[in-house]
């Protein structure tokens, strides 16, 4: 008997192969539901165990799993990039390098927010930010509802925006905020991209946005599911590497991917623990850092055990 499964992912060309059902088999197959865009599926994932399958932000996931939610990821790792062009500054307010957001206040879309929570990583381990010395100020709240935030995170003033607050001077700083239209907004970090690739060679380590999580009671019925599906999404991935790599009808989503696989020097879109040991690691102690999660946790115990070894 087939087992379906109700899968909720982003449309990529990674996922094209799993969209389309090609990958189906008389053991598993994939029933997608298009949720757009996919942030969208992880508070429904979260509060309501909406799908089987759901895509899911890595450190909601890592929250979640904090909290008892009965899911569990596998390795594959749908979106990642590069994350220091992520924050802007108000050019009047005298912040010359990203230490002077200290004592300020800086807005961010959501605390358990993997860009936010990425980048306050990079500046308090590449540029020695103390983040517990800003005011974070929240436009949003957080998709694991029993998630309390810090201390120094304070919400969005009723009837304020973030690109407003940041162009007046209100906030120093913004993290993702979108096109601002001033001209005294400025990226915080010059050269990003560049300074993004430094850190990869110096650190190694490539930031992941979403993994790919599961319904436990599921994994627990089925011990061979786990790695079904991290070869599902291998293969679906597989084809698309194929696809990039013969250069023909690429898309600027494409070009972007190649680029990427070409700055960390290998694969775009690395799946498996082994390829991606270090940027967990780094993920992990930033929420421990920054208080999403509340201790410690290895990366194996964060993902199934039959898929730990796999690549």
């Amino acid at each position: 008997m087939t087992l379906t499964l109700q899968t909720a992912t982003g449309n990529y060309g990674h996922t094209k192969s799993i969209i389309d059902g090609s990958l189906n088999n008389d053991k598993l197959a994939l029933d997608w539901v298009e949720v757009s865009p996919i942030i969208g599926a992880f508070r429904r994932m979260i509060r309501g165990m909406e799908f089987d399958v759901s895509e899911m932000a890595i450190s909601t996931y890592l929250c979640a799993k904090s909290f008892g939610k009965p899911i569990t990821a596998i390795p594959v790792f749908p979106v990642r990039g590069f994350h220091h062009g992520a924050i802007s500054y108000n050019t009047t307010l005298g912040i010359s390098n990203p230490k002077n957001l200290e004592g300020k206040k800086v807005g961010v879309r959501g605390w358990t927010v993997t860009t936010g929570v990425w980048v306050r990583s990079i500046l308090k381990e590449g540029y020695g930010v103390d983040i517990d010395k800003i005011t974070w100020v929240l436009a949003g709240d957080e998709h694991v509802a029993e998630y309390e935030y810090p201390s120094n995170v304070v919400p969005l003033p009723e009837g304020s925006e973030l690109p407003k607050m940041l162009a007046s001077g209100e906030i120093a700083a913004g993290i993702g905020v979108g096109q601002v239209d001033s001209d005294d907004v400025k990226p915080l970090i010059s050269n990003g991209r560049d300074a993004a690739v430094q850190y990869f060679k110096d650190k190694g380590v490539y930031p992941i946005n979403h993994t790919l999580v599961v319904k436990d009671e599921l994994l627990a019925a089925n011990p061979w599911l786990a790695e079904e599906l991290f070869n599902t999404f291998k293969a679906a991935k597989g084809s698309y590497i194929t696809h990039l790599d013969a250069g023909a009808d690429l898309s600027d989503t494409d070009q972007g991917i190649v680029k990427n696989g070409k700055d960390v020097g290998g694969d775009p879109l690395p799946y498996g623990l082994a390829a991606n040991n270090t940027t967990m690691e780094a993920i992990i102690q930033a929420c421990v850092d920054q208080k999403v999660i509340p201790s410690k946790v290895s990366v194996e115990e964060m993902f199934a055990p039959s898929t730990v070894s796999l690549s």
